[in-house]
């Protein structure tokens, strides 16, 4: 992440003089700020501390202000790192299946991924019913973090069939991501979405670089080809960076 320019004026000389709660005008000088392109995307805003000092404000209010602007998408807080301009929201198609590194590229940004795990287990019988296979019987699983513009946006948790991608585990997903892969071994034919608004655990939270607490989106997916079930796959994004979108038609 970039460090923060200086700002060209002082924040307070932003602030205004509107009455409106505290925080509230603190969200508002910070929009102003962002909208006004002072503040550009991955900019690093002034600690909590720094705009205590600034501001002369309570830390509670800062705070209070900051938290809301994360959850409106207009913030990123990263732990341990800090607090950054987001990016305006990529988006997701919600009734179609897409390649994220392709829905990342069409928006001009960079896409990478780190493969978390790539290995084969034996299926339990939540996930043997998923893929239509006997308890017992071994399945491929990958759990991959995608990143737009270093900034991770998406957990991909997969498990896969075997008998329709047997070279799963030999990929190199760094490369090419595993739509692209299975688009090519085992073109999909038909595929079913379930979304929840979800908390995320303590280790997707690490992966995502989110505070505990922060709203996320998860699809569940399963995808077939031809009468095969190819995968059943937990994507999570973080909520403030991202949203789905679907097209009805009659």
């Amino acid at each position: 992440m970039p460090s923060s320019p200086n700002a060209p004026t002082s924040l307070a000389a932003q602030m205004g003089e509107a009455p409106a709660p505290l925080y509230a005008r603190v969200k508002q000088m910070i929009s102003q700020q962002i909208q006004s392109g002072a503040w550009p995307p991955h900019y690093r805003v002034p600690s909590e501390s720094e705009l205590v000092n600034e501001l002369g404000f309570s830390r509670m209010t800062i705070n209070r202000a900051l938290r809301e602007l994360t959850a409106e998408g207009m913030l990123v807080r990263m732990q341990g790192v800090g607090t950054f301009v987001a990016e305006p929201k990529g988006q997701s198609a919600l009734f179609e299946v897409h390649n994220i590194a392709e829905e990342i590229a069409q928006r001009g940004h960079r896409h990478h991924c780190v493969v978390v795990s790539l290995v084969d287990e034996v299926a339990g019988p939540e996930r043997a019913m998923a893929l239509d296979l006997r308890e017992g019987q071994r399945v491929f699983h990958s759990r991959i973090v995608h990143f737009e513009n270093d900034v991770p946006v998406q957990i991909e948790d997969r498990f896969v069939n075997p008998v329709v991608a047997p070279d799963y585990l030999k990929q190199d997903f760094t490369r090419q991501t595993p739509y692209a892969y299975l688009s090519q071994v085992a073109p999909l034919t038909e595929g079913e979405h379930v979304v929840e608004a979800i908390l995320a655990d303590a280790d997707e939270c690490r992966l995502l670089q989110i505070e505990r607490g922060e709203p996320c989106l998860l699809i569940r997916r399963r995808t077939w080809s031809g009468r095969n079930t190819v995968t059943s796959a937990r994507l999570l994004y973080p909520g403030s960076r991202y949203r789905l979108e679907g097209r009805f038609g009659s």
